[in-house]
């Protein structure tokens, strides 16, 4: 069974620090790319950041540039994405998917977590 599960959110204070961790089961994500979405409430689920399968192409909204960085780990077969310096705004639930090509379109990732909440406030 395909299967990605998100960890490490939680809630924070503005200008803390998480770890999201995306690990997968039952397929290796080297053959992916991998996106971290993200959805607020009554919102749109937006691109966040996205990593190819090398880890050579990155692509970042422009709302994350500076403050969050993905990485990847085949050889654990887990994505990881740090957020620092985080604010309200950030406030969602945070989804990773696997897919073809650090793009931030939706219908090119068939593979989906459950997603995890990250909560900023004070």
């Amino acid at each position: 069974q395909l299967q990605l599960v998100e960890s490490g959110g939680g809630l924070v204070q503005p200008g803390g620090s998480l770890r999201l961790s995306c690990a997968a089961s039952g397929f290796t994500l080297d053959k992916y790319a991998i996106g971290w979405f993200r959805q607020a409430p009554g919102k749109e689920r937006e691109g966040v950041s996205s990593i190819d399968k090398s880890g050579t192409i990155i692509r970042d909204a422009d709302s994350v540039k500076g403050r969050f960085t993905i990485s990847r780990d085949n050889a654990k077969n887990t994505v990881y994405l740090q957020m620092n310096n985080l604010k309200p705004e950030d406030t969602a639930v945070y989804y990773c998917a696997a897919g073809y090509g650090a793009t931030f379109e939706r219908t090119l990732y068939p593979f989906w977590g459950q997603g995890t909440q990250v909560t900023v406030s004070s």
